[in-house]
């Protein structure tokens, strides 16, 4: 091996946290060179990435509705592997990540890479404060050395040549995860866009900067005129509070997910 990428999709920056603990961890054990790619931006992704049987890629996206989000798939297909090894890494909000980390997976051996380790990540829920407050924590950045650990044995003994690595989750995949209202009929948020209180804006566009999908539009910030993912970051990053969410099935859905899973969740690593 001659060098480990930290690749990574992360509107809140937890994912990222994740990944680049796994990356440049694997990457001092290993004495190689170490490299970041940020996909949040949407420029980034209209890049081509290849890579090669000398290289090691850890991959991380967010869990959106139990899988790998349906925006980024046409992206993620475009990436080439040639070889390379992959550690898919999913990141969800405390609820559960269903069937996101075999998907994304599948993706990676599709694009050509040979998969040595994999791992579902808790971190704060993007919609909540509450849901995950404060993880990644230490606890789980532990287990992520954990896993660096399998990753350098499998990478050792080249089981990945001669088996497909196991993770937990159903193929062919359920369905995204779908919310519900009190008397449990389905609802659809996926049109629901953030308001921004412009009595609090101050204009800065970070906002603007921050959107993955370029959707908020420059000159009038309150205006998100393209599709938004709930990744959150324009809400949690404002540095003045002004953006936020107002819909009463988005509020209703958040509550009731602040209720229900109150827990800890549990981290799972696969090697």
């Amino acid at each position: 091996m001659k060098k480990v990428w930290s690749m990574y999709f992360s509107g809140t920056g937890t994912t990222e946290k994740v990944v680049k603990r796994i990356g440049n961890t694997l990457g001092e054990k290993l004495g190689v060179e170490r490299g970041n790619i940020n996909f949040t931006p949407k420029a980034s992704r209209e890049k081509e990435y290849t890579f090669s049987k000398e290289e090691i890629v850890v991959l991380g996206v967010p869990v959106i509705a139990g899988r790998v989000p349906n925006l980024l798939l046409n992206f993620l297909d475009t990436i080439r592997g040639e070889g390379a090894l992959a550690v898919p890494i999913v990141l969800f909000g405390n609820r559960n990540y269903d069937d996101a980390l075999i998907e994304l997976r599948d993706i990676l051996l599709k694009d050509g890479f040979f998969v040595v380790g994999a791992g579902a990540f808790v971190g704060e829920h993007s919609f909540s404060r509450e849901l995950g407050r404060g993880r990644p924590d230490k606890e789980d950045l532990e287990i992520a050395d954990i896993l660096v650990e399998k990753i350098i044995k499998n990478i050792e003994n080249k089981k990945y040549l001669s088996e497909k690595l196991y993770v937990r989750g159903e193929s062919p995949y359920r369905w995204y995860y779908q919310p519900r209202d009190s008397k449990g009929n389905p609802i659809d948020i996926r049109k629901v866009k953030p308001k921004t209180d412009m009595n609090l804006c101050d204009k800065c566009g970070l906002c603007v900067v921050l959107c993955p999908l370029g959707s908020i539009e420059k000159e009038k910030v309150d205006i998100v005129s393209g599709i938004c993912m709930k990744c959150c970051g324009c809400i949690k990053k404002c540095p003045q509070g002004a953006k936020y969410f107002d819909d009463n099935n988005f509020i209703y859905h958040k509550e009731e997910l602040e209720l229900e899973y109150k827990r800890r969740a549990t981290v799972e690593i696969f090697y």
